[in-house]
């Protein structure tokens, strides 16, 4: 099964050596001895039957053993001929679910690595490489960043683990962001000249030909929207992006960027980057599925734990190793002491025991009632370690309509389309 094509490779007649399937040499070792043969024989012939019983099922555990290591080494060289790593092809059959990017033609996994606090930051690079690789063996296919991310670091982490790991460029896809690029004056905000230099830059430091997406992150009132427009269309025809989209933008400016792209012939935004939670829901929830139905813009939600406050570590405090307590995130801290935030908490202990009576954790629970909402095509997890992502990756199938009417019913927050409040 596992010989190579046409018997051109893997030793002859298409056969693998002991030198291709283990690395080693097949020349036996010099006996020291004839006597030492001898010897050895009539130490083996000296033992007692439960020692011969217990001898040749340990043998026989080796050889099975050695068996299966011969199986697998021969597949992963059957697919290097192929042009393909064994990683590559258990994602493929994972059982992670893919969706359109709104009405684009893009696929993308209802579940995306982000890199906001962590990457280039908060962990190691060998941490990022372990999360990105236990992401892509279980069928993650978005990687997302920005430059603003750890002043780059997080995109060079990014791009120097997918050199590394040398996955196929065209099996995942990355999206990175545009605004933030620096202290002078021209290096920030949505000017053609920042977006293509901007995005020139994250090139370089991904190591890439194109990112799959390019998001304004945020909109810019100084920059017109003819020119933010035809600078994303411009980085698309130039090869150094696929699509772009919007991140943080209102649904007016969304519908602005999408009628000025149709009436100069221009390329329109496919997505919008949105924060969605428990507590922060009437943009994805009334404004966006509007958008996609009319426009097909599709969203891409991050922070579906609330920057952590959901999975209930805030519940007795700040811990010292939490995101609220790091440098620059005195804006989380105060969150979390707030008069809001403490109701927040109340009703964050009765999620859990909903949890915990639904059989799964907290957070599992969270990432699973981002997902039902329509036209939400990823969510993107946040994590530090992987026993956090492995976590997160095991969600919910799917949410029954009784869970998703007892979650509105514990949070008293459910938003009502225009439609909803004419009736």
């Amino acid at each position: 099964m596992f010989a190579s094509r046409g018997g051109s490779g893997g030793g002859k007649g298409g056969k693998y050596s002991v030198e291709d399937l283990y690395g080693i040499s097949k020349k036996p070792k010099a006996s020291s001895s004839s006597g030492s043969i001898v010897a050895k024989t009539g130490a083996r012939s000296s033992k007692t039957p439960d020692q011969k019983t217990e001898s040749e099922a340990l043998a026989s555990q080796i050889l099975e053993a050695a068996h299966r290591l011969v199986e697998r080494r021969r597949l992963e060289l059957y697919l290097r001929e192929c042009g393909l790593s064994l990683a590559e092809c258990e994602a493929e059959r994972s059982a992670m679910t893919y969706k359109n990017l709104g009405k684009s033609g893009l696929r993308v996994s209802c579940l995306g690595l982000g890199t906001w606090v962590t990457f280039g930051s908060q962990i190691s690079d060998e941490m990022a490489e372990n999360l990105m690789t236990i992401a892509y063996e279980n069928g993650v296919n978005l990687f997302d960043t920005a430059e603003v991310y750890a002043s780059g670091r997080a995109e060079i982490t990014l791009g120097n683990i997918i050199k590394k790991k040398g996955w196929r460029r065209s099996s995942f896809v990355i999206t990175t962001k545009i605004y933030w690029g620096g202290q002078a004056e021209t290096e920030r905000g949505l000017s053609r000249k920042h977006i293509i230099e901007g995005l020139r830059g994250s090139l370089s430091r991904l190591q890439l030909d194109y990112v799959d997406i390019v998001f304004a992150n945020r909109n810019d009132v100084n920059s017109p929207m003819e020119e933010i427009v035809r600078a994303m269309t411009f980085v698309i025809n130039q090869g150094m992006a696929m699509y772009w989209g919007t991140s943080r933008w209102s649904a007016m400016e969304i519908m602005e960027a999408y009628s000025v792209a149709r009436q100069f012939n221009l390329i329109p935004p496919v997505c919008e980057q949105a924060e969605y939670h428990y507590f922060q829901r009437d943009k994805v929830e009334v404004q966006l599925p509007e958008l996609y139905h009319k426009i097909g813009v599709g969203a891409m939600t991050w922070s579906p734990l609330a920057c952590g406050l959901i999975t209930g570590k805030y519940s007795d405090g700040v811990p010292e190793c939490s995101r609220a307590a790091m440098k620059g995130y005195q804006w989380l801290k105060e969150r979390v002491n707030s008069e809001e935030g403490r109701r927040q908490l109340a009703k964050i202990k009765e999620l859990h025991l909903l949890a915990d009576r639904l059989g799964c954790t907290a957070a599992q629970l969270a990432i699973a009632w981002c997902l039902r909402s329509e036209g939400v095509s990823s969510v993107l997890l946040g994590v530090s370690n992987t026993d956090q992502l492995l976590e997160n990756l095991g969600i919910l199938t799917q949410m029954t309509p009784q869970t998703i009417t007892e979650i509105d019913a514990l949070l008293g927050n459910k938003p009502h389309s225009k439609k909803e409040l004419r009736a």
